[in-house]
C-alpha cells in the first residue's frame, strides 16, 4: 500500500473508531502528543479527549464524508483536509456538526499516525 492509500485508510479507520466509541482503537492511530483543536479553539491533548470520550462527554453517532479528502505527503509528514458532517453529543448537546478537518500526520515506526486534528465549521 502506498503512503497516500495508507493515510486515507488510517483516516477512515479513525473516523470509524470515533463512531464506535473505540478509545483504545483511536489511541492506536494517534501520536503520544496528539492534539485535537476544537471549533472553539481549545487545544485538547489526546489523552484528555480519549478520557472524556470514555466518560461519555463525546459521543459520536455518525461521521459522513462530504468531500473527497485532499492529501499532501512530504517525506515523513502529511496533511489531509476534508469536510465531514458529524452527528455527535458533546457535553450533553447533540447536533450535526459540519466540520472541516485539517489533520497533520507523521510517520513513526513505519506507521502513519495523526499528530494534530484541527476542526473548523463550514
Amino acid at each position: 500500500m502506498n503512503d497516500k492509500n495508507e493515510i486515507l485508510h488510517v483516516y477512515r479507520e479513525y473516523l470509524d473508531a470515533m463512531v464506535a466509541g473505540g478509545t483504545e482503537k483511536i489511541a492506536e492511530f494517534i501520536t503520544d502528543d496528539f492534539v485535537l483543536v476544537h471549533i472553539t479553539g481549545y487545544e485538547q491533548p489526546g489523552e484528555e479527549w480519549l478520557r472524556e470520550m470514555g466518560q461519555g462527554q463525546f459521543i459520536y453517532h455518525g461521521a459522513r464524508e462530504q468531500t473527497e479528502p485532499t492529501l499532501t505527503v512530504s517525506g515523513n509528514s502529511a496533511q489531509l483536509s476534508s469536510r465531514i458532517i458529524t452527528d455527535a453529543t458533546v457535553y450533553g448537546s447533540r447536533n450535526n456538526w459540519h466540520l472541516a478537518f485539517t489533520i497533520d500526520f507523521v510517520q513513526q515506526g513505519g506507521s502513519w499516525l495523526l499528530a494534530r486534528n484541527q476542526a473548523r465549521t463550514w
